[in-house]
């Protein structure tokens, strides 16, 4: 009876991982962050003001060559919120990872590369900040993929290399603020390869 057993168990995990990870092309992708854009400081007394965490959301487009070790471009627009005491900021960017990933067990896989990001729009308070220091900016994104034949699923963390601050106009229009735009989440992504 336990030999019947893991014969049974052999034959339903073979092919399941026969058919994990095998496929490559093009795809859509789409998904939730759980973010928070770096740190505030007040221009008085220099005090950082670490944010709340939010909620955003992120949809795009991805690549996918080789099967036990596979590179994963992707293009994706994400928009992510943070709060600050009272006020919130708003950022919309295009992020661009350049992933290696490597299959270590069936169907899952870990990953890992350079994020590179361009910073469409900025909001703090309703007050639209064009003064970023950096537009164009890198970061890192590693984490860990479920992938079924074309279904997908992975979980990764991104964090940005440096800092890149905007500046505008404190509250009430007295003095000056900045503000790290550096992100900083946890992302959750559904894929489908088409």
């Amino acid at each position: 009876m336990r030999n019947l057993f893991f014969i049974l168990l052999i034959a339903i995990i073979i092919p399941t991982t026969s058919i994990a990870q095998t496929a490559t092309g093009i795809g859509l992708k789409a998904g939730l962050n759980y973010n928070a854009n770096g740190d505030y400081f007040e221009s008085i007394g220099d005090n950082a003001k670490n944010p709340d965490r939010n909620v955003g959301y992120h949809f795009g487009i991805f690549g996918k060559i080789g099967n036990q070790v596979y590179f994963k471009p992707e293009l994706v627009y994400t928009s992510t919120k943070s709060e600050y005491d009272n006020n919130d900021f708003k950022m919309q960017k295009l992020d661009a990872p350049l992933l290696i990933g490597l299959k270590v067990l069936g169907p899952i896989s870990v990953f890992g590369g350079p994020s590179f990001q361009y910073i469409l729009e900025t909001e703090f308070d309703g007050i639209a900040i064009n003064d970023v220091e950096n537009d164009f900016t890198v970061g890192l994104n590693f984490g860990i993929g479920l992938n079924l034949n074309k279904l997908g699923i992975d979980l990764r963390y991104e964090r940005g290399f440096s800092d890149n601050e905007a500046t505008f106009l404190g509250n009430n229009g007295i003095g000056t603020s900045r503000l790290d735009t550096r992100p900083d989440q946890l992302i959750l992504s559904l894929s489908l390869i088409l």
